[in-house]
């Protein structure tokens, strides 16, 4: 891992270019992501956020998730414009089915702790002011990331414009530096380097135009992929399009049309946003957490839906409201309703004991109900292999 820091000039509010270049090291490397990154460093400073000065972070294929998290968080916080350059990989981690960036020591198997899943992303941008930030993305997925996100979208809330593109994986007998670089950043990086200043809509068109877009889902200004080699228009109803004031329809919309992640992504940078203005424990950010535990459920996710009911409840009780209010047992009912049906019993086992807590202060209206949760326990730990 690498980090630079190059600065353009003495401003009160300069812009700031993250430029993060991520790819596993070994067979899992689909793309000479770092390649990139002498062209993007050769390019002015200011060029690349559109301000008179800017400061430019590079980070080259990190191997720590935390790491990363950090420099976007601090890229950030800062006022300016922010300008965001990624290169990389694209991957579903095999329990979740959410999108990884893959770094330096990801492997399928290991993707869910040591690759940066998407929806961290979309958390620390969506608090910054709309207008504010633009992302571009260079990204080779695997067959089933690409799918996904031909499927799903790739948004990263309404806050954010998003550009670039997302290539399938070459033929293994095709790879290399030529056939699977960053070629629609590089096209970026030539443009501006000729001198030219195009506006974040021009230079997507011309740097698509440039590099080829065949088999390629593109992304125009924060919008849902378009399909492979189509124009890139609008997809109608996706989370990461244009602000939508009221978040709620879009996102159950988004849910109801089986974008599971992408609604989940959505909610999530939502409750973070409010967890910044509202403080934990408030109830802004307990709808969130409500509304994500219910996307959970949707989604067929009974086991995270069971965890999120039961954050809903503990953060209801800290609050000191009562053991029979209505809001703090339905978040209760619903946790033990989502454990019961999930299916793995070792998920199972790992969540009881904050269940069987709960159900002790909260027994809810339908009487029995601690018996009936201390019945399928001990059945599960019956059944349980020695």
């Amino acid at each position: 891992m690498q980090g630079v820091l190059i600065t353009g000039g003495d401003t009160a509010m300069p812009g700031t270019a993250l430029l993060v270049a991520v790819a596993p090291v070994g067979k899992g490397r689909l793309v000479d992501a770092s390649s990139v990154l002498p062209a993007l460093a050769a390019v002015p400073p200011g060029a690349l956020t559109g301000t008179a000065t800017a400061t430019v972070v590079e980070l080259a294929d990190p191997f720590d998730p935390q790491t990363v998290l950090t420099r976007i968080r601090s890229a950030a916080a800062a006022p300016g414009p922010l300008s965001i350059y990624l290169a990389g990989q694209l991957h579903l981690d095999r329990k979740q089915r959410l999108p990884h960036l893959a770094l330096a020591r990801s492997s399928p198997s290991t993707l869910r702790y040591t690759g940066l899943p998407w929806h961290w992303l979309a958390t620390e941008l969506t608090a910054r002011r709309p207008g504010t930030t633009t992302v571009f993305v260079d990204l080779v997925a695997d067959q089933d990331a690409w799918r996904w996100a031909a499927d799903e979208g790739l948004g990263l809330g309404p806050a954010v414009r998003m550009y670039g593109r997302v290539a399938p994986p070459a033929p293994r007998r095709r790879r290399g530096a030529d056939d699977t670089g960053p070629v629609y950043l590089r096209a970026c990086a030539a443009i501006w380097r000729s001198g030219a200043r195009p506006d974040p809509d021009a230079l997507h068109a011309r740097a698509v135009a440039e590099c080829g877009s065949e088999g390629a889902l593109l992304l125009d200004g924060g919008r849902t992929p378009a399909g492979p080699g189509a124009g890139a228009a609008p997809a109608a109803g996706a989370v990461g399009a244009e602000a939508v004031p009221d978040p709620h329809p879009a996102i159950l919309a988004a849910a109801r049309a089986g974008r599971h992640s992408e609604a989940a992504a959505a909610a999530a940078a939502w409750e973070q946003q409010e967890l910044r203005s509202h403080g934990p424990g408030s109830a802004q950010a307990v709808h969130w957490l409500e509304v994500r535990a219910d996307l959970a459920r949707l989604a067929g996710e009974p086991a995270l839906s069971c965890d999120l009911w039961m954050t809903v409840a503990e953060n209801r009780l800290s609050r000191a409201q009562a053991e029979d209010d209505p809001d703090v047992e339905g978040a209760v009912d619903r946790a033990h309703h989502q454990w019961e049906q999930i299916r793995d019993p070792a998920a199972a086992l790992a969540l009881a004991p904050r269940l069987v807590a709960l159900r002790r202060r909260v027994p809810g209206r339908q009487r029995g109900a601690l018996a009936v949760l201390q019945r399928r326990l001990e059945t599960l730990h019956t059944d349980r292999p020695a």
